[in-house]
Order: C-alpha cells, then structure tokens, then sequence
C-alpha cells in the first residue's frame, strides 16, 4: 500500500503529471525526416492536428479521472495509462509545428477532463467502459492514417509513431475492456458510449480545420 499510495495520490493533490497540458507542452519542432526536402502534405498536417489534440485529451481524460476516483484499482489503472499518454503527446509534438496545431485546445482538453471525471464519479466500471469506447475510436482513428501512409515511404518514421500509439491503444483499450467486464449495458451507459464516438468524431472533423 506504500508504494500504491505514492502513484496513485489522492484528488485534490497536486502531484506533476495530473494535469491537462499546456499550450506549450512538448516540443515545437519536427524530426530531420519531415524538415528539409520532405515538407509534410497539407493531408498529413491535418491528421497529425487530430491526432496533438487527441493525445491532449487523453492526458485530461485521466487527469478527469484521478480528480475523480477513489477507487485504487482505478488509479493505479489511470496513473499506468496517463503515462503512457504523456509519452504519445510527446511524439505527435515533435512532428506536429506549434504553429499548425488547432486553436480549441482548451474546449479539447475541458472536454477530455469531463470525459474522465464523470464516468469516475459514477463508478469503476462506467470508468471502463468510457475508456474502452474512447479508445475502441482512436485505434480507428490511427488505422485509417497508417493505411494512407503506406503510400508516403519517406514518411515511414511517421508511420511507425502511429503504429507504436496504435499499439498502445489497443492495450489500453483491451485492459479496459477485460477490468469493465462482459454483464449487460443499461440504456444510459449505451447512449454515453454513443455519445462519446460522436463527440470523438466530432473532435476529429474540427480539428482538421481549425
């Protein structure tokens, strides 16, 4: 319980990670192989800004949930994820310019930390179900890229990212999943899920633009 209790604080606390990033987390550069002589297609920019705000929502989903949560089981389960989540907003900032990513990243990340508190408030399982659905779109999402990118070869370093988060993803989403349990959705849970895919849809669709 020590150990348990030092990564898993409880909310209210104000321990480095837990937050919803700023504007300026990570890096505001992109790797050597999208610099000179391998300018990144407007299409691909488009995704990639789907993809910086996705990951700045997944960071405040957990956030959402930690604030939340008091279930030790839960948090152990957001601190494991929120990490890794972290670590894909990274990667997406080093291909991502600062200057090309969306200009609602506050509404993504309130809606993100929503997405995560809410659930947790209701309950371990209604928090992993939301994940498992949150994440059941993204690896999708990452789907569709990596298959366009098959005909970008001197974007295979990208591609790469994507699968390395696609990966990620679906574990988290599987784990979610497994811990969630196989007993019957009630009419309210089935219509938060569907209304967390739209919601991602949506977020998707705006950010290509915006």
């Amino acid at each position: 319980m020590g150990q348990e209790s030092q990564l898993t604080p409880r909310p209210g606390s104000r321990q480095s990670g837990q937050s919803c990033p700023s504007e300026s987390s990570g890096h505001n550069t992109t790797p050597d192989i999208a610099a000179p002589g391998h300018t990144l297609p407007p299409d691909v920019i488009a995704d990639l800004r789907t993809d910086h705000a996705g990951e700045v929502g997944a960071v405040c989903i957990y956030a959402g949930v930690l604030w939340a949560s008091r279930d030790d089981g839960v948090r152990a389960f957001a601190v494991r994820h929120l990490a890794t989540e972290h670590a894909h907003l990274r990667h997406i900032s080093e291909w991502l310019p600062a200057n090309e990513r969306t200009h609602l990243l506050p509404v993504w990340r309130l809606a993100g930390w929503l997405t995560g508190a809410l659930p947790a408030l209701a309950g371990p399982r209604a928090t992993y179900i939301t994940i498992e659905a949150v994440e059941r779109f993204v690896d999708q999402h990452y789907a569709l890229q990596i298959a366009r990118l098959k005909s970008e070869p001197h974007l295979s370093a990208l591609r790469q990212t994507l699968l390395d988060c696609q990966r990620d993803e679906v574990d988290h989403r599987d784990e979610a999943a497994a811990a969630g349990g196989p007993g019957q959705r009630g009419l309210i849970t089935r219509a938060w899920c569907a209304l967390v895919d739209a919601g991602s849809r949506a977020a998707v669709h705006v950010c290509r633009y915006v």
